[in-house]
């Protein structure tokens, strides 16, 4: 079924989440403050907006894919935001991984003024939102959460209620502990694997079905081989992520020391001016002097 819906925010999740609604039909309204990323999506369908809140007059869904709490608060609750412009009862859906008590907040300020939020982070990326196949987690009312789904079927496979507002947030920063350690386990196994002289190609290959398999080493490891460096993701974003785990697991007094390890690499690599950069340039982190006498 078509539905009207706004995006704010076209960057490289954004785009790709606009992309694939407009692709399958619904009237989508978008706004970012580049111009270009707009021009974009108007290119495969979409219609432009002058501001957030001109974007939600029109809506009955707000979709918000932004990099911070902060970015989405001005955004949805600052002048010409999407609150001031939004009909009551409009689902408002926070697809950006922030923070889950800032989240609570958020929720607590848009049903004040009587609109609804779902957080709906994702995990698969660009890739997975442009065939339709991410996966996401959601906190908000199971009524909203439900409503949301209308909207959110059409870019991803696998949607699940996690609990009230945050809970899909907090369920967005355990993805990200489990995904930055997978990362770092792939590189460092790839670098070992070219050290020693095997050919670590044919590793995914190997290792497939067993134990060890997983979805990271199938796309990861031929992209480490390969210094295979295409941006589906970004390093800062991982630190930004491993920041709120290690923020709520001090809430909860909670022991992660490999989280802290991958957390300290992602933030050298960021410091050593790779943070734009996809995961696969974690292989830089490994450079050193030649040891094929060792192979």
């Amino acid at each position: 079924m078509t539905q009207n819906v706004a995006l704010i925010g076209a960057g490289a999740m954004g785009g790709a989440i606009g992309t694939r609604l407009a692709q399958v039909g619904h009237n989508l309204t978008v706004f970012d403050l580049d111009a270009e990323k707009v021009a974009e999506l108007v290119a495969r369908g979409a219609k432009a907006s002058a501001s957030a809140a001109d974007a939600a007059a029109v809506s009955d869904y707000v979709i918000v894919s932004l990099n911070s709490a902060r970015i989405v608060d001005l955004a949805v609750f600052g002048a010409e935001g999407v609150a001031s412009g939004a009909k009551p009862g409009t689902v408002i859906i926070d697809m950006s991984s922030i923070d889950p008590e800032s989240t609570k907040d958020l929720a607590a300020k848009a049903a004040a003024q009587g609109l609804r939020w779902v957080d709906s982070p994702l995990s698969g990326g660009a890739p997975k939102a442009l065939i339709g196949e991410l996966t996401l987690m959601a906190g908000g009312e199971a009524k909203d959460v439900e409503d949301a789904h209308n909207v959110l079927k059409d870019v991803a496979s696998n949607y699940t209620h996690m609990g009230p507002s945050g809970a899909g947030q907090t369920t967005k920063l355990i993805n990200q502990v489990l995904c930055g350690l997978g990362f770092l386990a792939v590189a460092e196994a790839t670098q070992l694997a070219l050290d020693a002289g095997v050919d670590a190609a044919k590793i995914p290959q190997a290792l497939k079905g067993g134990r060890a398999d997983s979805a990271l080493l199938q796309e990861y490891m031929p992209r480490f081989v390969a210094k295979d460096y295409r941006k589906t993701g970004r390093i800062d974003n991982m630190v930004k992520d491993l920041n709120g785990a290690q923020d709520l697991a001090r809430l909860t007094n909670t022991a992660m020391p490999l989280t802290a390890v991958c957390a300290e690499v992602h933030r050298m690599l960021t410091a050593a001016g790779l943070g734009g950069e996809d995961q696969a340039a974690l292989m830089e982190y490994f450079k050193g002097p030649d040891r094929s006498q060792f192979s």
